[in-house]
């Protein structure tokens, strides 16, 4: 029952402002050009000399796609040309061997992750070669105990690669999917077959893949309850470990393949809202628990036990369950969260390689987190993935006495505890099941950077 959802429309309505997804605290709209290669080497100096030094979880990004989908707001390069990938993979090495022996070596790698873009652009061979690099640099599990996960577009999927994915030591894999609809598809350039996806599903469980996620997203052009209904249906019947609806978020000033989208095409506000609320009831009548955010899991799925054990955590990547670990980025865009900082990498392919060309490491920009932000991240970090807060807990490990050091935002909360979002008492601040699809717009309550008087542009609706 803790995992579980009341879907409200009238509440939703009243409180979808635009603001961050929290990924990240600060949110990356606070991070300067003033963090620069020295303070980013002074903080793993730092995270290496700690009493019990961080385990580690790398990202690695691949930006290339073969064809565009016009609702995708990642970072990405559309080229139908393999040979594009060569260089920056010979970009990505070098800085994976210039970063790597800043981090101590027994600093294990619990969580890899490849995302993108399509991570499948690049061929087996060079697959195998950008691992090869990682484990030369970096110290893998390999008793497949590690969280290891690759981003999937089914389009570029053969059999033979699914083998390969986890003889590298993949265990984990996120299918893209977004809605079976063909009309759907033909508005957002993206054509799928549900048999090439299931195809690909089917390999992944018979290699012994732990984990699979597939990824929807809702409010596309000329999706309906009822198209969007069969979409989740047909993916129901897949039984995936893991389900995450997205909301699209139409922000064609930020994002020009958005620009290919008519307006009209979309669902009006309350389809949308339709959509998402049927969406959520065939989920939990098909035995799924709500995660947070836009999350579903199985119950026995490690991301449901680990936050009914108090475990979860969540990043750049989303959910997990590895809380203690030092994140680092490569890649263009990539971020890293080491200790108490966030940096980011240059954006560009060209800006990228002037930079390792001088052995530079391709740092953009970053942020060194107060005192106030690491306690405003844990309170932000434990609503989101855990619908409450004990006082105690983030008294004992801050030095505050929380009530008084969170008046303004306890009196904040007091018009979302009468509308039963949740509970205020001396002790504790518990989200009820009508707060939890709008635990962003809660957590937003302790943002001291969050404007509410300006339109907040750079961010999305929360639903």
């Amino acid at each position: 029952m803790k995992q579980s959802i009341t879907f409200n429309k009238e509440l939703i309505n009243r409180y979808n402002q635009l603001g961050p997804r929290y990924t990240s605290y600060p949110a990356a709209t606070q991070f300067s050009e003033e963090f620069g290669i020295k303070d980013y080497c002074q903080v793993i100096k730092d995270s290496n000399e700690d009493l019990l030094p961080k385990p580690l979880s790398i990202y690695i990004h691949l930006p290339f796609c073969n064809t565009v989908c016009f609702y995708c707001a990642c970072n990405k390069i559309i080229t139908a040309n393999r040979n594009r990938s060569i260089p920056y993979l010979e970009d990505l090495h070098k800085e994976i061997n210039i970063q790597g022996p800043l981090f101590d070596n027994d600093r294990i790698v619990n969580q890899l992750h490849w995302g993108g873009g399509t991570p499948t652009f690049i061929s087996h061979d060079q697959m195998t070669g950008l691992m090869s690099v990682i484990k030369k640099n970096f110290t893998l599990l390999d008793d497949d105990t590690g969280e290891y996960s690759i981003e999937i577009d089914p389009r570029e999927v053969k059999t033979e690669t699914i083998h390969l994915l986890r003889n590298l030591g993949f265990n984990r894999m996120s299918i893209g999917v977004q809605d079976f609809d063909p009309q759907v598809q033909n508005a957002v350039n993206r054509n799928q077959t549900y048999e090439q996806t299931n195809n690909v599903f089917n390999e992944a469980r018979k290699h012994g893949f732990h984990s699979i996620n597939i990824d929807l997203i809702y409010g596309l052009p000329k999706q309906t309850p009822r198209t969007f209904c069969n979409t989740i249906s047909k993916i129901i019947e897949m039984s995936p470990d893991r389900i995450a609806v997205y909301n699209y978020a139409h922000l064609p000033h930020l994002f020009k393949t958005q620009r290919q989208i008519k307006d009209e095409d979309l669902p009006s506000p309350s389809e949308k809202l339709e959509i998402l609320g049927e969406s959520i009831q065939s989920l939990q009548d098909a035995g799924y628990v709500y995660i947070g955010m836009d999350h579903f899991a199985k119950p026995d799925d490690e991301l449901a036990v680990a936050q009914r054990k108090g475990n979860l955590y969540r990043n750049f990547q989303g959910y997990s369950t590895n809380a203690s670990c030092d994140v680092i980025g490569f890649g263009i865009t990539a971020i890293s969260k080491i200790s108490n900082s966030y940096s980011q990498n240059i954006r560009t392919l060209e800006e990228y390689h002037s930079a390792l060309e001088k052995n530079k490491t391709p740092l953009l920009r970053g942020y060194k987190l107060s005192n106030d932000d690491e306690l405003r991240r844990e309170v932000i970090s434990k609503l989101i993935c855990h619908f409450q807060i004990e006082f105690r807990v983030i008294e004992d490990l801050f030095k505050i006495d929380f009530s008084n050091y969170f008046s303004k935002e306890i009196e904040l909360l007091a018009d979302m505890q009468k509308d039963e979002l949740l509970i205020i008492n001396k002790n504790a601040i518990e989200i009820l099941p009508a707060g939890r699809f709008l635990i962003r717009n809660i957590c937003s309550v302790f943002d001291i950077y969050l404007d509410r008087e300006k339109s907040n542009n750079n961010f999305s609706k929360m639903i």
